[in-house]
């Protein structure tokens, strides 16, 4: 029985080729350790150096900064309730209008639509996440806000406004600005992105389930509430809330159509303001404690946008776990 011969090249060869692949991926290890610990320190140093720089209005102010709709900067008083507020309705009022007819669209284009038009509807639907915002305030403004004015919020005024509970928020004179023309304009623009990641996630649903459940007579319905959604919950959630985001931080489109008006109100019909547009309509003519004010109120926005994000990955790690238990 012969034994194998090892010639003495092969084992350092060996070790050498070992070795190396052992540094290079200790390397890529570290390199992508550096990557994530920049981008932590970057948003760390964003938010940090808007903090610092509205220290001087934080510490005159303190939590009325918070809690107070006076903004007036020839007095220095300082009150970030209404920027917030308009940011938190505009964005609420998009996400009611864009989630149902982001999944309808996304449905529409998985199980509905032939496949000679899914291609190009997709695209189509692409492509509208591509244009700039600006183009959807100048198409607010001098389209969208015309009908609203003369259309849509006098309906409103006389038939809902009246109403002892919800009325409050459909009173108001039919200028055609407002929280919620900006919110349909919000919606508009976030409505890509959402059906977007819907049909790419509605895409990956197994045939076999689909197939099964109308073979044992569901309507298309039924599929979408029994079948998609819940075989899709959690990266639909995590779509929803990207929008929300983009919602948020949204700065000139908002601008164009929303009044830009300091005064609280809680009339959806009349003007007010949100975090992004007053800074970007204020910050180049501040003085240095009015910049500070508008560095906090960045700040602020930094941390809604943070808070928001961290329920969305909150909530999808509780669904996960939830269907991990199941």
């Amino acid at each position: 029985m012969m034994s194998a011969v090892v010639t003495p090249a092969v084992l350092p060869t060996a070790a050498l080729r070992d070795a190396a692949d052992a540094r290079h991926d200790a390397g890529f290890r570290w390199l992508l350790t550096a990557t994530a610990v920049f981008v932590l320190v970057t948003l760390a140093g964003a938010a940090l150096s808007m903090l610092w720089g509205g220290r001087s209005v934080l510490a005159h102010m303190g939590l009325d900064f918070f809690i107070t709709s006076d903004w007036n900067p020839v007095e220095d008083r300082y009150g970030a309730l209404v920027p917030i507020y308009g940011t938190l309705v505009t964005a609420v009022i998009a996400m009611l209008i864009a989630v149902p007819v982001s999944f309808g669209i996304a449905f529409f284009l998985t199980e509905i639509a032939p496949r000679w038009l899914r291609a190009p509807v997709g695209a189509a639907i692409e492509l509208l996440a591509g244009i700039p915002s600006i183009i959807y305030g100048m198409w607010g403004f001098f389209v969208l806000m015309p009908v609203m004015r003369e259309n849509l919020f006098p309906w409103l005024d006389a038939h809902l406004g009246p109403l002892p509970v919800i009325g409050a928020l459909f009173r108001g004179p039919p200028i055609g600005i407002g929280m919620l023309t900006a919110g349909l304009v919000l919606s508009i623009m976030v409505i890509p992105f959402i059906a977007a990641t819907m049909r790419e996630v509605f895409k990956t649903v197994p045939a076999r389930l689909k197939e099964s459940a109308y073979a044992l007579g569901a309507t298309r319905w039924e599929v979408s509430r029994d079948i998609v959604l819940p075989y899709t919950r959690s990266a639909v959630i995590g779509g929803i809330f990207l929008g929300l985001g983009r919602a948020l931080g949204e700065t000139m489109a908002v601008t164009f159509v929303i009044g830009n008006s300091v005064a609280f109100t809680a009339s959806l019909l009349e003007p007010s303001t949100t975090i992004a547009a007053l800074i970007a309509n204020d910050f180049g003519e501040a003085t240095e404690t009015y910049r500070a004010a508008l560095l906090l109120l960045g700040f602020v926005l930094f941390l809604v946008t943070f808070v928001v994000l961290a329920l969305a990955r909150l909530m999808l790690r509780n669904l996960s776990r939830r269907e991990g238990n199941a």
